[in-house]
């Protein structure tokens, strides 16, 4: 990563990724907490929405982690499209095997030797050319070569850092125990320290706060708020300063509230007005590049409504009119958009939140794709 800080970027609004902290808004009071429950030998369990800059926080403290301790070692793995033991065995697998090959010429010949149920796989990346490795394991040694994996690990002598994004997931693997199995052998994994990431609050907070699961009360919970809006207005006008422009403070703060301060959907604008206008002064030029933007996404919309059945898109574009629905099974909310009953709202509602196109926040039901809210509003009113 700290090659990553010599990088100048034409456009500074980084939209994928973490490029370094020169690029990166403040976030400096949950670096500071969680590089001290680290220091003090604490787990975290890491829970945003999605979009709002929970990946860019980690990755922006494993940048930090890796400045002051140059032998440490920082793995970051998303489960999110694992499907079972094996998946996440290997992905673990292969992030360790990445992650020390890089440290030690030596890694993989002795780790091949003591890991007896993997095979490692020697590929190129198509995009950077970097030599990577995977590895892949039998469905019936995955709980094995977990286990060896992590004895590997807690006897490297190093400081490892492992942070797992959308944790929620293994809650959903057809094996029995896998909870019981992760937590095994974390809580003997002495020098690795976690960062359990999710964006499904309920499920979350049942793996770790019900006395049922597991992981109950066996690390340290922490969520994620929206970036403080005055400290990131500075952060962004001081980029349009820089090419001697400026972002009104106005203007930026309407395009915060539209979002809600979801950064991932206001880095977007601003990377589109930092391209297109030396000084942003009204609402129109946000207008503007925000609808470029939506139309730049249409092919994608229109694939995903095709994909719907006719109760599950008229329920999304009357969640898309309103912004944010409290009760959708409703009958004033049914009347007034002329769905069928209460019982096929909830039906295509169950629909639409396991394809995960829908979510519920504390106060309603609101469409996770903002942009795919706006084009639906835009197109069907």
């Amino acid at each position: 990563m700290a090659k990553d800080k010599k990088i100048k970027l034409k456009n500074p609004f980084v939209n994928q990724g973490y490029i370094g902290p020169e690029y990166f808004c403040d976030r400096q009071h949950e670096t500071e907490l969680m590089l001290n429950h680290f220091d003090n030998g604490r787990n975290i369990t890491l829970v945003a929405p999605r979009r709002i800059g929970k990946t860019g926080l980690i990755k922006h403290l494993f940048y930090q982690i890796e400045q002051k301790n140059k032998n440490a070692i920082c793995l970051y793995i998303d489960i999110f499209a694992t499907k079972n033991l094996r998946d996440f065995t290997e992905m673990l697998g292969s992030a360790v095997f990445n992650g020390f090959v890089k440290r030690e010429k030596s890694f993989l010949q002795k780790a091949t030797t003591l890991l007896s149920n993997v095979r490692p796989v020697f590929t190129t990346d198509p995009f950077t050319g970097i030599p990577k490795v995977a590895i892949t394991v039998e469905p019936s040694r995955a709980q094995l070569t977990i286990q060896q994996i992590f004895e590997w690990l807690a006897k490297s002598r190093r400081e490892i850092y492992i942070a797992i994004d959308e944790f929620q997931q293994i809650a959903n693997y057809p094996e029995d125990g896998t909870e019981a199995l992760l937590r095994s052998h974390i809580q003997f994994a002495g020098g690795v320290h976690f960062i359990f990431a999710g964006s499904k609050f309920h499920l979350m907070a049942e793996m770790f706060g019900s006395p049922k699961r597991p992981f109950f009360q066996s690390t340290e919970m922490m969520d994620l708020r929206p970036l403080d809006k005055e400290i990131y207005y500075q952060f962004a006008n001081g980029f349009f300063g820089k090419k001697r422009g400026s972002l009104d403070h106005d203007t930026f703060i309407s395009l915060y509230d539209r979002f809600e301060g979801h950064t991932w959907y206001i880095q977007n604008v601003l990377n589109r007005l930092y391209e297109n206008c030396q000084h942003v002064k009204s609402m129109d030029e946000v207008n503007r590049e925000t609808v470029r933007l939506v139309e730049s996404k249409l092919p994608q919309y229109e694939s995903l409504a095709q994909f719907l059945s006719s109760n599950q898109f008229n329920l999304l574009k009357a969640i898309a009119s309103e912004g944010i629905v409290a009760e959708p099974m409703g009958g004033k909310f049914i009347r007034q958009h002329n769905l069928l009953s209460p019982s096929i709202v909830q039906s295509a509602l169950r629909g639409l939140l396991d394809k995960e196109i829908v979510y519920r926040t504390p106060r309603g039901y609101i469409i996770y794709d903002r942009f795919m809210s706006i084009w639906l509003k835009r197109t069907f009113g």
